[in-house]
């Protein structure tokens, strides 16, 4: 036995909580950065982050569960429409079958056994994974990708939520955004770690996105600070 393990296999939950977490620490730490540089009062600064942490959590849970499901509406139809072929005309679908095995290497002669072979054991799941590309690994999962990310946004958002209770007044901004790219570069590291993936490359990405996103709304807080004083 030659057991293997890949990172593939976290692909559906992978995604959504990398998405969700690094959303929750990227858009409530910026609010809270840019809220706070309109010098308004840290009470109003931490409902604003409570509020950003709800109202994201709940956006990313329904984002994902509308567009999961999507993605499952389609490759059931796909599944449907693919039965009723297999029971329309199977010898023109093991064709198909035989015709793709051979764009792939085979001989003619072992593309055309290959096909026979995988018709009779599992018709419908053969076709779905050599002709539709759907897989285990790959199949939509809209529960678990909307838990996932919200969970992960709540996750995410609480660090710098946290940070606004826990700094001093004079160093709430700095503290912040430090929290933020410290919780940031932990994520690009977990989820390189747990992808397969380059992990230098992973954290510059996100703690790249993350900074310029809290210098950006920084900006725009202060600017209308300014204004409005």
């Amino acid at each position: 036995m030659h057991p293997e393990k890949h990172s593939i296999s976290r692909i559906g939950w992978l995604r959504a909580a990398v998405l969700g977490a690094n959303d929750g620490i990227v858009s409530t730490g910026s609010l809270i950065v840019g809220v706070a540089a309109a010098e308004v009062a840290r009470s109003e600064v931490f409902i604003s982050g409570l509020a950003a942490l709800v109202a994201g959590a709940m956006s990313m849970a329904a984002g994902e569960y509308v567009s999961v499901s999507s993605q499952s509406d389609t490759e059931r139809a796909d599944l449907a429409k693919e039965s009723a072929e297999l029971a329309r005309r199977p010898d023109l679908e093991r064709q198909e079958l035989a015709e793709i095995y051979a764009r792939r290497g085979l001989n003619a002669q072992t593309a055309q056994d290959a096909s026979r072979q995988m018709m009779a054991f599992d018709a419908l799941a053969a076709h779905a994974r050599d002709e539709l590309g759907i897989s285990e690994a790959s199949t939509a999962r809209p529960l678990q990708a909307a838990f996932a990310s919200a969970l992960t946004f709540t996750a995410g958002a609480i660090a710098p939520l946290g940070t606004v209770i826990a700094a001093p007044a004079r160093l709430l901004i700095p503290a912040v955004a430090a929290t933020s790219l410290a919780c940031l570069a932990l994520l690009g590291f977990l989820g390189a770690t747990a992808g397969g993936a380059p992990v230098g490359r992973s954290v510059l990405r996100v703690v790249f996105w993350g900074a310029l996103a809290m210098i950006l709304t920084a900006g725009v807080g202060h600017l209308f600070g300014t204004s409005a004083g």
